[in-house]
């Protein structure tokens, strides 16, 4: 329990409150009471604002937007009778979205559902510094000269989204346009009935061919921009990989089933393995991003198929597209420099996904 006061009904002078802090932003402020168990700050958030999600609430922290008795903290602070917290929520530009005419690839879309293939480089839903340009913004573009719908259930800021991909990940990615498809995919996210299946362009070759990396993985306990098994708060996650192509002893091209969706759990997963993502600066180092003189422009991984049972049809579904022309032009320039090796025999059958964080 909490008891509240919302600062923003009383009225200050600018000599009261920071300029910054000024201009329509929300700043409450309330008490931890008595009572209250200690618990991480994030986890405490999410049960109180409910309508606001778990990571937008760590940006928040980690911004200094929400501070615990004047100071910043991190989102594990643990919190407890008597602390005083602050939430000084930013202006409400991203509740005010405006749709923005970015180009899309649609694979298939009725009245329930649209599939697209996301494209590199382009930030799935807004967030602090990624106001506008997210594919968000394409999709209300979208269904306002359509005269589609979208799902609510995401809330203003992530409408339509039952998963993601990060920024530089390419790929497959089903969007709900009503709320009761939104509620029977994220069912089916939730069940491990998705089907998914990425590739990636690894640094190096792994040792055995095929194989299954279970490592619990959460937020690292040192930097708290990555996610390893060097946390305090690990969470189940499971990658089965097959290596489909050998460059030499550079590079390899592996096919990857997330049998769980965890942040960045197959760039941490294959980075424990000794063979981080080409162009996973964060995960990889320098050494990632340049091979052979060749120039990695990004992280290489696609989410190549994505299979689910249509939430009205109830007929199974699965989309699958290609990797794009700059992983294609990187694939070429391996090959140009040597012959590939032994090509994996074809028959690894595509194993069900857990649920997406949510990427």
């Amino acid at each position: 329990m909490a008891t509240f006061r919302n600062l923003a009904e009383r009225s200050f002078s600018s000599e009261s409150i920071p300029s910054s802090e000024l201009g329509g932003d929300m700043i409450t402020e309330f008490v931890i009471t008595a009572g209250e168990q200690p618990k991480r700050l994030d986890i405490f958030l999410v049960g109180r604002e409910r309508d606001t999600s778990r990571s937008a609430l760590q940006r928040l922290i980690e911004l200094g937007r929400i501070r615990v008795n004047d100071q910043v903290v991190k989102p594990s602070h643990k919190i407890k009778p008597g602390d005083r917290v602050t939430m000084d929520v930013p202006k409400p530009e991203p509740l005010s979205m405006k749709g923005e005419a970015i180009p899309l690839e649609v694979l298939f879309e009725d009245e329930s559902l649209l599939v697209l293939n996301k494209p590199p480089g382009i930030v799935v839903h807004p967030a602090p510094g990624n106001w506008s340009g997210t594919l968000v913004n394409a999709l209300l573009h979208h269904f306002q000269t359509s005269g589609g719908t979208i799902s609510t259930i995401g809330g203003k800021e992530r409408p339509g989204l039952v998963h993601r991909l990060d920024k530089e990940t390419s790929g497959v990615m089903v969007i709900t346009k009503t709320d009761t498809a939104h509620r029977a995919l994220a069912a089916q996210f939730k069940l491990h009935t998705i089907t998914r299946v990425y590739e990636a362009l690894v640094w190096g070759v792994p040792k055995k061919g095929r194989g299954v990396i279970d490592l619990a993985i959460g937020r690292d306990s040192k930097d708290r921009k990555k996610f390893s098994s060097r946390t305090t708060s690990p969470k189940e996650s499971v990658t089965e990989y097959v290596v489909t192509r050998r460059y030499g002893k550079v590079a390899a091209h592996v096919l990857l089933y997330p049998q769980t969706g965890r942040t960045h759990q197959l760039r941490v997963h294959l980075t424990s393995l000794g063979h981080p993502i080409l162009g996973d600066r964060t995960y990889g180092g320098n050494k990632v991003m340049v091979l052979e003189d060749i120039e990695i422009p990004r992280v290489m991984l696609h989410a190549r198929t994505l299979g689910f049972t249509h939430p009205t049809s109830a007929t199974r579904e699965e989309f699958t597209r290609p990797f794009p022309p700059d992983m294609e032009r990187v694939v070429h320039a391996f090959e140009g420099l040597m012959v590939p090796r032994d090509r994996v025999p074809a028959g690894a059958a595509c194993v069900t996904s857990a649920d997406e964080e949510q990427c």
